[in-house]
């Protein structure tokens, strides 16, 4: 099998002391959702409705909802816009809201990535989702630090 079609899976967990009610917000809210990624962030949160979050200024993930079931579940399609390697549309996302204690647990699977971008994709939501954790959870993280520098 060549290495350049292989793909991983990143899974992160995190519990976030919020309702899903309120936590689910955060995906489908752009004026929420820009307050823990990117700079500039156009929603269509419908299935089919697409999306553009503008990072930093020169990365500019772009995809579309595939599914979203209210305070539960939303999987999307996830690509950088002039990416050779993570095209619009090439891999997917899905965060998964599972009611715990007083709080919410967060899965996020991040499937059909390049292996050669999975440390960067997976580095990059530990980011974003300590960011959205602070957010949620009523602190202000602040201006995200990487809004200011491009990753690529």
């Amino acid at each position: 099998m060549n290495p350049s079609s292989s793909s991983d899976t990143i899974t992160k967990e995190i519990f976030i002391e919020c309702r899903p009610e309120t936590l689910f917000s955060f995906f489908t809210d752009p004026d929420k959702l820009v307050r823990w990624m990117g700079r500039h962030v156009l929603l269509e949160p419908s299935i089919g409705g697409k999306y553009r979050i503008d990072v930093n200024g020169s990365d500019i993930a772009i995809g579309e909802y595939k599914e979203i079931n209210p305070y539960e579940k939303i999987v999307m399609t996830w690509g950088w816009e002039k990416s050779k390697v993570v095209p619009p549309g090439s891999s997917t996302v899905e965060f998964r809201l599972t009611p715990k204690d007083n709080g919410t647990l967060l899965t996020l699977k991040h499937y059909d990535l390049p292996a050669s971008e999975a440390a960067s994709h997976q580095q990059g939501w530990t980011h974003y989702m300590d960011r959205l954790q602070s957010l949620a959870q009523g602190q202000d993280p602040g201006v995200d630090p990487w809004s200011e520098q491009a990753m690529h």
